[in-house]
């Protein structure tokens, strides 16, 4: 059975990649949005965005660095300023919304994404579109197939909505690929009830 639809809320599924975890002493690097909407009989995914971010802050993890392969060097040189980028966010989202709606940032893991941007809009002392909520697509599966935290992973995923597909090799860790896909996993969430498979099967654990 599809989840109900209240009739005001538009979600906004977004990826972000970082320089590293935290943000304040490390940055936003690159993000990208899709948004998610009811037409009336089901979701579907309507208009883009993605941005890369110039560096404010002084910190690089290695680690995170060889995740994303963007450069700082790269966005030193091709990189927005990140303050431009806030406000191009902020009226992507406004022109999004009819009267009445409201709009629902969707992460996968959600935590980590909207920690970032809500640091980014209140460093800059500017509203966050999104305001302080968040749904987390783990959560959500979490939820509508009954299975522990450590078994809502993307594989899971795939087995439980075999019509999804994750973006190509070369694209994983691109924010707007990624959150395309996310935006594929939340629709199949809301209106799939997903291939009936044995889902105590205890095999794919980590």
């Amino acid at each position: 059975m599809a989840i109900p639809y209240d009739g005001r809320t538009v979600y906004f599924c977004i990826d972000l990649e970082a320089s590293g975890p935290a943000p304040g002493r490390y940055n936003m690097v690159s993000i990208g949005g899709v948004v998610v909407r009811h037409n009336g009989v089901e979701h579907e995914k309507g208009d883009s965005f993605y941005y890369e971010i110039k560096p404010d802050f002084p910190g690089f993890d290695p680690n995170a660095m060889r995740i994303h392969k963007i450069t700082r060097e790269h966005l030193e040189t091709e990189g927005r300023e990140s303050k431009e980028v806030l406000l191009a966010i902020d009226a992507f989202v406004q022109n999004q919304l009819k009267p009445g709606e409201r709009p629902l940032f969707v992460g996968h893991n959600a935590p980590f994404d909207w920690m970032y941007v809500a640091f980014y809009y209140s460093w800059f002392d500017l509203p966050n579109p999104f305001g302080y909520n968040a749904l987390d697509t783990k959560a959500l599966m979490m939820g509508r197939h009954q299975l522990s935290w450590q078994r809502c992973n993307k594989s899971k995923l795939l087995k439980i909505y075999p019509h999804l597909h994750e973006p190509p090799e070369e694209m994983v860790h691109n924010a707007l690929a990624d959150a395309e896909f996310q935006a594929d996993i939340l629709i199949a969430l809301l209106d799939d009830e997903g291939s009936d498979i044995d889902l105590d099967a205890s095999t794919d654990l980590p």
